[in-house]
């Protein structure tokens, strides 16, 4: 499953830079017809990259609420939960091998 969600990460990073660098040409050809100035481009981009950056936090928090409640719907013990277990398992074997 982590392969998958991986796979798809990169998948949109790959887009992600595709689409920057699409809109990054037509921005430079917006400029070259006077169509738009170098810093009215500049402000764009940023803009544009500003959004970006805020949907990807979006995307990464939601994300992370839809896989954990797959997790707690397929009911897969946590990192937290596995610990406590052996924890507990070392104080019952302890407990077993103590001589009376």
């Amino acid at each position: 499953m982590k392969d998958t969600i991986k796979k798809g990460m990169a998948l949109g990073l790959g887009l992600a830079v595709a689409s920057k660098e699409q809109a990054q040409k037509m921005m430079d050809d917006l400029v070259k017809k006077g169509e738009m100035t170098r810093q009215e481009s500049k402000e764009f981009m940023n803009e544009v990259l500003k959004k970006g950056e805020e949907k990807q936090t979006e995307m990464d928090s939601m994300m992370h609420e839809k896989t954990a409640k797959m997790l707690s719907d397929l009911n897969v013990a946590t990192k937290e939960e596995v610990k406590r277990l052996e924890h507990r398992i070392v104080e019952l074997e302890n407990q077993l091998n103590k001589p009376e």
